[in-house]
């Protein structure tokens, strides 16, 4: 009843919330994906997506379909890899940044190694910025992170989200003060947008806690020491969003593969593609 072929382009408008990016990403021109669906709408007979010039968003029936759209997909895979007889083994050093702590990534990864038990897999969790640099120096095969800034095009994208401001339940901030900052520090790229776009605003600024942990961020927002920087569909419970600053714009967090892609980083580079919308919400 579902096409397969259809479903991943359905997963990859969600994920990106764009019909040029998904197509970008799939290798697809654009009114191909529109045509996959708008025969996915005419197959379920409800809407998925609400469109505009300026925004793409999913209707209920959109979020209903995310579920049965990964499981469908994920069955698939499984009963090609199963005939196929494909094994695929070896070492993988995968590179997670520290927005995905608290998400559903460990799903993602506890499906891979089922999957494909013959490979070892190390994780590291770290800030964006590092781990771009360990991908660099050949240190990771294959990195989840945000994309460094206005421009940055490399890796594939599999999700973008806006940037908001977040601190405890009624932390009102000053505008005749410095602004109390959460960071993580150097090199994170949250921090350098924060900084950035107080600095553009001429918003005097303090520093009130450094982390290279998100729980201790968290830990610090909560107990409302100041505000931070944080992307809107994670926000940790808790904590809300913070108004009367100026707007932090978008992110994009891409899927980056090292200069030697293996099978082990195709596969599990396939694993994330498929269940970013998994990485859209908290765990």
């Amino acid at each position: 009843m579902y096409d397969p072929v259809q479903l991943r382009t359905f997963l990859t408008v969600a994920q990106t919330l764009s019909f040029t990016q998904a197509a970008a990403r799939l290798g697809l021109g654009q009114s191909t994906v529109s045509q996959h669906v708008r025969r996915l709408e005419d197959t379920t007979g409800r809407p998925l997506f609400l469109r505009d010039t300026h925004s793409v968003e999913l209707t209920e029936d959109g979020e209903a379909l995310l579920g049965f759209a990964r499981s469908i997909l994920e069955a698939h895979e499984r009963a090609a890899a199963h005939f196929t007889g494909t094994r695929i083994r070896g070492r993988l050093r995968f590179g997670a940044s520290e927005d995905f702590v608290l998400t559903r990534l460990p799903e993602i990864l506890e499906a891979f190694r089922h999957e494909y038990p013959e490979v070892e897999l190390e994780l590291s969790v770290e800030l964006s910025g590092i781990l771009h640099e360990r991908l660099d120096a050949g240190r990771l095969d294959l990195v989840l992170a945000k994309r460094r800034g206005e421009g940055d095009e490399r890796g594939r994208l599999v999700w973008r989200d806006r940037m908001v401001w977040i601190g405890a339940e009624g932390l009102r901030v000053d505008p005749d003060r410095p602004v109390p900052l959460i960071l993580f520090p150097p090199p994170g790229i949250t921090r350098a947008r924060a900084l950035d776009v107080l600095q553009a605003d001429g918003r005097p600024w303090r520093i009130a806690c450094t982390s290279g942990s998100l729980s201790g961020l968290i830990a610090a927002a909560r107990a409302g020491l100041g505000v931070m920087a944080h992307t809107r569909g994670l926000i940790p419970p808790g904590l809300v969003r913070v108004g009367g600053l100026p707007d932090l714009g978008s992110v994009e967090f891409a899927l980056l593969q090292g200069l030697r892609p293996t099978p082990a980083s195709d596969a599990l580079a396939a694993a994330v593609l498929a269940g970013g919308d998994r990485l859209s919400r908290p765990a």
